[in-house]
């Protein structure tokens, strides 16, 4: 089946860019200039990937993700951001965005992410599917995580976490107490064909921490300077049921 990708740009050139491109390799494109107009189209068609602008007349990149994911719209999105603009990329991936692209880019490497996150996101979606092992579960303390319904309780509350949050944190999870680099997490979350770089991991590191807050004393991550992270556990604690 054809993949479909939304594309929400308001500069003309780049917009016909990515449609001509997008398009030659097979790919169904829909293509809206205009931020609220970009959002409304999100909202109510299904698509496999949005390409999206962060400065668009209307609403900008930041709020429309906010929305989506606000709506219960899970659609991966590439967003397309300035040459050196860091804090963008970084709002861009805490808000929930998958990736990011740099203007101005290659068609090369255009097509490399847009497959890569389109290969990341199908293989999720096959992990979701099976129900066999639907009632396991890791539990570490006060930590509860059910790997097969992407669901995490501390202290018997629910925590809600993004895809790659809860993939990095059930990636420490497996082995507490142990150091991971931020390449064993970059290759074990987001694959070894990823091209983003380290500053990915640290993001939703960051942003996983600040979820675990509601019980720092019973599980938090430690950073070991210059090589990686691992999940703490006070075994101590037991959970409550």
């Amino acid at each position: 089946m054809t993949q479909r990708l939304l594309v929400i740009e308001d500069e003309p050139t780049l917009s016909r860019l990515l449609s001509y491109n997008l398009t030659g390799e097979g790919y169904e494109v829909v293509v809206e200039d205009h931020g609220q107009t970009g959002y409304e189209t999100a909202l109510h068609q299904e698509f496999d990937l949005i390409l999206l602008d962060l400065m668009l007349p209307g609403m900008n990149g930041f709020e429309i993700m906010s929305k989506l994911r606000s709506e219960g719209v899970s659609t991966p999105v590439i967003i397309l951001t300035a040459k050196n603009a860091e804090e963008e990329v970084v709002q861009g991936l805490k808000s929930g965005a998958d990736d990011y692209i740099t203007k101005p880019f290659g068609v090369a490497e255009l097509l490399a992410r847009v497959a890569a996150v389109l290969r990341r996101s199908n293989g999720q979606e096959e992990r979701e599917k099976p129900v066999s092992q639907e009632n396991s579960q890791i539990a570490l303390g006060a930590l509860t995580i059910f790997p097969e319904k992407y669901e995490v309780t501390l202290n018997g509350e629910a925590i809600t976490l993004r895809p790659k949050e809860f993939e990095v944190l059930l990636y420490l999870a497996r082995k507490p107490g142990v150091v991971m680099t931020r390449d064993d997490l970059m290759n074990a979350v987001w694959g070894f064909d990823y091209i983003g770089g380290q500053r990915t991991v640290d993001v939703h590191v960051s942003s996983l921490r600040k979820k675990l807050e509601l019980d720092p004393q019973s599980v938090h991550i430690d950073s070991i300077r210059g090589v990686g992270y691992k999940l703490v556990v006070n075994k101590k604690k037991a959970p409550i049921i």
